[in-house]
């Protein structure tokens, strides 16, 4: 009776020592730059030995990438909650509220996180890996919102596609200018742009 609190307090111990990795790689990161950071380093920040650390983390680059982990499964919740009549760009731009609100809330460290990854290419190439997966689980998502048939039809796929090139495009302008632009504006003026591709339609009766 007692195996599934101990499951959870087991669980929540490891979301603590992987968050407390990461808040001490991005640290250590602005510091001293991407490569010039070891995972012994980032280790011993937190009291860790090397071969603990592998534990929790492949590498440096998957610490930065687990920085949006949890506001990426926050967007897909959003996106599966929102109104079933409500037109996908609407939706779309709406889960991924959750995370460009992230530049209002936090600017110093999203902005940080978000150079880190579109700066480095080691940490860039895990971070589109990461989308690839967001696309499907949001195409997914629309397709039960649509009645589409995911394997059948491309439109859930491209639609979360375009919807996140979107993201990475507004994401890239507010990067670059060193987050004096607002990132949910740019993203809208992105949106502005794509929102007639995002028109699904619904499966045939």
């Amino acid at each position: 009776m007692n195996a599934a609190p101990t499951a959870d307090i087991a669980e929540r111990k490891r979301q603590l020592v992987r968050g407390e990795l990461a808040e001490a790689a991005v640290t250590l990161l602005a510091d001293q730059g991407f490569e010039e950071t070891t995972v012994d380093q980032i280790a011993a920040a937190v009291g860790l030995s090397r071969r603990t650390f592998s534990r929790y983390f492949q590498s440096k680059e998957d610490v930065v990438v687990h920085m949006m982990s949890g506001p990426s499964a926050r967007m897909c919740a959003e996106l599966r909650a929102r109104p079933a009549d409500e037109p996908p760009a609407v939706a779309l731009r709406h889960a991924l509220s959750v995370i460009t609100s992230l530049s209002v809330a936090n600017p110093d460290k999203t902005l940080h996180v978000s150079r880190l990854i579109l700066d480095t290419p080691a940490v860039l190439a895990r971070f589109l890996e990461r989308l690839s997966r967001w696309q499907t689980e949001m195409a997914g998502i629309l397709a039960h919102r649509t009645g589409l048939d995911p394997d059948a039809d491309m439109r859930p796929a491209l639609a979360a596609g375009v919807a996140l090139t979107a993201f990475q495009t507004g994401l890239r302008r507010w990067v670059d200018s060193d987050g004096t632009e607002a990132l949910d504006e740019l993203v809208d003026q992105a949106f502005a742009m794509i929102t007639p591709a995002l028109d699904l339609g619904t499966a045939p009766s």
